[in-house]
C-alpha cells in the first residue's frame, strides 16, 4: 500500500466549507490573540485579546459565536500554534466545553507564510494570528491526536527521564573534573572513577591528606560498611601510597569537600530517581496489548519502545508507517529544477524525540537482530550505499513493522522482514 500525503491534504481543504468561520489563535503565557476568516480568507471581525484562564476562554467564545451569528456561519474551526506547553489548556477546554473543533498548525510553517499578506517581514501578535487562520482555510493543519491515557503516561515518564539523565550526566561529568583536580591519582587505582569501589573511596575517604593518615586496615572496614565485596587489601594499600604523594590541590580543601559531597547526592539521587522511572516505564508498555509482542523483537529495548510510544502515540491509528515518518520528520524531501537534481534528505519537519528513538531503535536492531544485519549488509554491500544512508532507509522499515504489528496485532514475523530473495 502506497502513503499518498496529497490525498490527506485535499481532504483537509475540502473539510473548510462555506458555512465555517475559521478562527486563528497566537498563543502565549498569559495573553492570547485571535483572528477570524471565512473560507475565502476574507478577514471577519475585529481582533480579539484574551487572557489565559476561565474568564478569557469565555470571552473567546463569545466572540466565536457573535461573529457566527453576525455572518450567518453554522461552523467553527480554531487552529493555534503548540507553543511550548500554553496551548494545551486552551485546546482542552475548547473541546470539552464548547465542542469547538481545534486543529494545530506548524509553527515553521507560520513562520514561512507570515509575508503572505502584507509582502512584509513584519511580526506582531495579531498578524501571526491571522496568518494561522490562513493556514488552516488553506489546509495546513493538523488534528490533535487523542490517545489514551497510557501513552501519555508514557510521553510524561520520558520526557522526566530524560531531565534525570541530563542531571545523571552532568554529575558524573563534575565528578570526574574534581578527581582530575584534587585526587588524579585516584585514576591509577580505579580505571573506572564511577565504579563502586571508587564511589565508596570518595564518600568515606574523600581528600588525600586525610586518606594518607589511615592504615589499610582502615580503608577496608570503610569499604565493608558500604560494599559487601569490596577491592582487596592490596588496592587499599596502593591508595594510602599515592594518597601521600598525591599532585592534587591542596587549597580550598574544605570547599572541595563540600562540593563533592554534594556532587554524590545529587549522582545518588539521579541514580535512584532513574531507577524509579524505568519501572514505571516498564509497568505502563505491560497495560498496552501490542507492546510485549514487540518487546520480543531481539534489538528493541523498553525504553526506546517507550519513548517511540509516547511521541507518537498508539500506533495502530497511523494508516501506514509512512505516515509515522513523516510524523517524526524522517520523510525524504527533495529540491529539483529543470536539469538539475539536488540531494535527498530527511526533512526534520516533526517531532525530534521522535526522530531520536526511531534512529536509536535502528541502530539497536542492526547490531543484534539478525534480519536487520542482513538488511544492512545488503544494503552496503550489494547496493553500494553509504551506511548512514542505509540506516535511514531501515528506519522506513521499522516504522512500517511498528505500525504493521500494531495494527494487525500480529507478532512479528523474521521471514516478513526480509526480501523474497533474501528470506529465500
Amino acid at each position: 500500500m502506497k502513503f499518498k500525503s496529497q490525498s490527506k491534504q485535499n481532504q483537509l481543504i475540502e473539510k473548510i466549507t462555506a458555512q465555517h468561520l475559521v478562527v486563528g489563535i497566537d498563543i502565549a503565557q498569559q495573553t492570547h490573540v485571535a483572528r477570524a476568516v471565512n473560507f475565502r480568507g476574507i478577514v471577519v471581525g475585529n481582533p480579539l485579546s484574551f487572557s489565559n484562564d476561565e474568564e478569557g476562554f469565555q470571552i473567546l467564545l463569545q466572540w466565536i459565536q457573535s461573529l457566527q451569528s453576525t455572518h450567518a456561519l453554522t461552523a467553527a474551526i480554531v487552529g493555534m500554534e503548540p507553543t511550548g506547553h500554553y496551548w494545551i489548556n486552551l485546546s482542552n477546554w475548547l473541546s470539552d466545553s464548547s465542542q469547538l473543533e481545534v486543529v494545530l498548525v506548524n509553527p515553521h510553517l507560520v513562520k514561512k507564510n507570515k509575508e503572505n499578506r502584507d509582502n512584509t517581514p513584519s511580526k506582531s501578535d495579531k498578524k501571526d494570528a491571522l496568518v494561522i487562520a490562513d493556514m488552516v482555510k488553506n489546509g495546513y493543519y493538523s488534528f490533535i491526536r487523542n490517545t489514551p491515557e497510557a501513552f501519555e503516561e508514557l510521553r510524561v515518564f520520558l520526557s522526566n527521564r530524560d531531565s534525570v539523565v541530563t542531571r545523571l550526566v552532568s554529575a558524573k561529568n563534575q565528578i570526574h573534573r574534581w578527581v582530575d583536580i584534587v585526587f588524579p591519582e585516584l585514576r591509577q587505582v580505579f580505571k573506572n572513577i564511577m565504579c563502586t569501589g571508587s564511589l565508596a573511596t570518595l564518600h568515606l575517604f574523600p581528600m588525600p591528606e586525610e586518606l594518607c593518615k589511615l592504615q589499610s586496615y582502615d580503608v577496608l572496614q570503610g569499604w565493608k560498611s558500604l560494599m559487601k565485596r569490596h577491592s582487596g587489601d592490596r588496592k587499599a594499600r596502593a591508595l594510602i601510597s599515592l594518597a601521600g604523594r598525591s599532585v592534587g590541590s591542596k587549597q580550598a580543601s574544605h570547599a572541595y569537600k563540600l562540593h563533592l559531597k554534594q556532587l554524590l547526592d545529587e549522582y545518588d539521587l539521579a541514580c535512584q530517581q532513574l531507577k524509579t522511572v524505568d519501572m514505571e516505564i516498564v509497568a505502563v508498555l505491560e497495560r498496552i496489548p501490542f507492546a510485549k509482542s514487540m518487546l520480543n523483537v531481539k534489538g528493541i529495548s523498553a525504553i526506546s519502545l517507550a519513548g517511540i510510544l509516547g511521541e507518537a502515540g498508539d500506533l495502530s491509528g497511523f494508516v501506514h508507517g509512512n505516515a509515522l515518518l513523516r510524523h517524526a520528520g524522517l520523510n525524504l524531501a527533495e529540491a529539483s529544477s529543470g536539469k538539475w537534481t539536488g540531494q535527498m534528505k530527511i526533512s526534520k519537519r516533526g517531532r525530534s524525540r521522535l526522530r531520536r528513538f526511531i534512529f536509536m531503535m535502528t541502530m539497536s536492531l542492526v547490531a543484534n537482530n539478525s534480519e536487520f544485519k542482513v538488511l544492512h549488509a545488503y544494503n552496503v554491500q550489494i547496493k553500494k550505499m553509504k551506511k548512514m544512508r542505509s540506516i535511514m532507509k531501515l528506519c522506513g522499515k521499522l516504522a512500517r513493522i511498528l505500525v504493521g504489528m500494531a495494527r494487525s496485532g500480529e507478532a512479528y514475523n523474521p521471514p516478513k522482514t526480509l526480501p523474497i530473495q533474501q528470506a529465500a
